[in-house]
C-alpha cells in the first residue's frame, strides 16, 4: 500500500482560511482607525475614537481575536493530526512564527537611534516604539497554545467539550479573584481565556461546531453573546471588549472570562454563515486574495503597526495633521484616505519583509523535544518583555531571548562528552 493510500488527501479549508483573513482585516481597520493623534509642544497625544458614547458596541464585532485563536485552534489540530511526529510539527510551528519577528526587530534596533538623530523628540519616540510593540503579545501567547497543543489534542480526545468548559471555569475563578483584591492573579488568563477558544477551533476540526446547521449556530451564537450581556450588565466588566484609555476595567488586559463568552457569540456567527462564507472563498478574486495573505499572516499583524506610526510620523509630526473629532463628518470624510495611505505603507512593508514568512526554511535537523519546549519559552517571555517594555526601552535582552529561541528551534544542541 502506497503512502497516499495511508494519508488523507490534503486539502484546505477555505472557511477557515476566510475568517482567519476576515480576522487580520478586523485587526488592522480597527488598529487604524482607532487613533486620536495630535502634536505639538514636542510631545504626540493619543486618544482612542472607541471611547466615543455608543461606540463600545463595535468591539462585540471588531474585537476579533476570538476568531483568530478559533481558527488557530483548527488549524493547529489539523496540521498536528498530518504531521508525521509531534517533534517535527512543533519545530516546523516554532520556526514558521519566530523567522517573521526577525527583520522586524532588525528595523527597529536602529529606528529610535535614526529618528533621534533626526530631531524627533523623545516622547514620539518612545510612543513609536510601544505601538510597534505591544502587539507582541498576541505572537508570546500563541507559542504557549503551541506548546500546549500536543497535550490539549490529548485531552480533546478522552474528554471532549469537557476541556474548554474546564479551561473557562478556570478563567471565571481567575476574575473572582481579580475582582477580590488579587488583580495580579488576573494575568493568568492569557492562558486559561485564550486555550479555551483555542480548544474550540479543535470542535470545529474534529466535532460537532463544524456540522451545526445554521438554526444552531445562531443558537449558539444569541447564547455567547446574550452571556456577555450578562457579564457586563452584572458584573465588574466593562462594556468594550478592548482596553479603553482611562477605564477602571479591561477585558483585554489582562483577558476576562467576558472574552469566552464574546468568542462563542462570534463563532456561532461565523459558522451561521459558512456557506456564504464558502461561496465568497470560491470567487477567483477572493481566492486569489486569500492565497496571498495565508503565507503572509503573521506579517500583516506584525507591520501594521509600523506602517501605522510611518504616516503618523509624515502626517501628525511633520505636515500638523491632527485627527477630527472621532464621529464627525470630516473624521468620516478623512478616515478612507488615512486608510488608504496607511494601507500603501503596509503593502510596501510586506513587499519587503512577507518574504520571510511566506518562504520559511526548514531545519535541516529537528531539535530534541526539550530544546523545543526551551525555545518556546524562550521566545514567549522575550516577546512579554518587548510588548511590555517597547523597542525604544533598551529592548536588547528581549530580543536576544527570540532570536536565541530562534536558533534552539533549528538546529540541535549537541553535548560534548566529557574527557574522563
Amino acid at each position: 500500500m502506497t503512502t497516499s493510500q495511508l494519508s488523507p488527501p490534503r486539502t484546505r479549508d477555505r472557511f477557515l482560511d476566510i475568517v482567519r483573513a476576515l480576522a487580520i482585516l478586523g485587526v488592522v481597520v480597527q488598529h487604524w482607525a482607532m487613533p486620536v493623534l495630535d502634536y505639538s509642544g514636542g510631545a504626540i497625544t493619543t486618544g482612542n475614537a472607541l471611547t466615543a458614547p455608543g461606540w463600545w458596541a463595535i468591539t462585540w464585532l471588531s474585537q476579533v481575536m476570538p476568531l483568530v485563536f478559533f481558527a488557530g485552534g483548527a488549524a493547529n489540530l489539523i496540521s498536528l493530526r498530518r504531521a508525521s511526529s509531534t517533534r517535527d510539527w512543533l519545530a516546523a510551528r516554532l520556526r514558521r512564527l519566530l523567522l517573521p519577528v526577525l527583520p522586524l526587530f532588525a528595523v527597529w534596533l536602529v529606528v529610535p537611534t535614526v529618528l533621534h538623530d533626526l530631531g524627533v523628540p523623545e516622547q514620539p519616540v518612545a510612543i513609536a516604539g510601544a505601538i510597534a510593540a505591544q502587539l507582541l503579545w498576541f505572537l508570546a501567547v500563541y507559542l504557549l497554545t503551541i506548546l500546549a497543543t500536543p497535550l490539549l489534542a490529548a485531552a480533546h480526545r478522552r474528554f471532549g467539550l469537557a476541556v474548554p468548559f474546564a479551561l473557562a471555569a478556570a478563567a471565571a475563578l481567575v476574575d473572582v479573584a481579580r475582582f477580590d483584591g488579587v488583580p495580579l492573579v488576573g494575568y493568568a488568563n492569557a492562558v486559561f481565556v485564550w486555550l479555551a477558544v483555542h480548544q474550540l477551533g479543535f470542535h470545529y476540526a474534529e466535532g460537532r461546531l463544524g456540522t451545526l446547521s445554521p438554526r444552531a449556530a445562531l443558537g449558539m451564537s444569541a447564547a455567547g453573546f446574550g452571556v456577555t450581556a450578562l457579564f457586563v450588565g452584572f458584573g465588574p466588566y466593562a462594556a468594550s471588549m478592548i482596553g479603553m484609555p482611562g477605564a477602571p476595567v479591561s477585558n483585554m488586559s489582562p483577558p476576562t472570562a467576558c472574552l469566552v463568552s464574546l468568542a462563542v457569540g462570534q463563532v456561532g456567527l461565523v459558522l451561521a454563515a459558512k456557506k456564504a462564507l464558502n461561496r465568497l472563498a470560491e470567487r477567483p478574486a477572493v481566492s486569489g486574495v486569500l492565497g496571498w495573505v495565508g503565507p503572509r499572516f503573521m506579517s500583516i499583524y506584525l507591520w501594521h503597526m509600523p506602517a501605522l506610526v510611518v504616516v503618523s510620523g509624515v502626517l501628525v509630526l511633520a505636515l500638523g495633521y491632527a485627527t477630527p473629532v472621532p464621529g464627525s463628518l470630516l473624521w468620516l470624510a478623512a478616515l478612507p484616505a488615512w486608510l488608504t495611505l496607511t494601507g500603501l505603507v503596509l503593502a510596501g512593508l510586506l513587499r519587503v519583509f512577507g518574504r520571510f514568512e511566506a518562504t520559511p526554511r526548514p531545519a535541516t535537523v529537528t531539535a530534541p523535544f526539550w530544546q523545543l519546549v526551551t525555545a518556546g519559552l524562550l521566545g514567549s517571555a522575550g516577546l512579554l518583555g518587548l510588548a511590555a517594555k517597547g523597542f525604544a526601552n533598551g529592548p536588547e535582552l528581549w530580543v536576544a531571548l527570540v532570536v536565541g529561541a530562534f536558533l534552539l528551534s533549528g538546529k540541535a544542541v549537541t553535548r560534548e562528552p566529557v574527557a574522563a
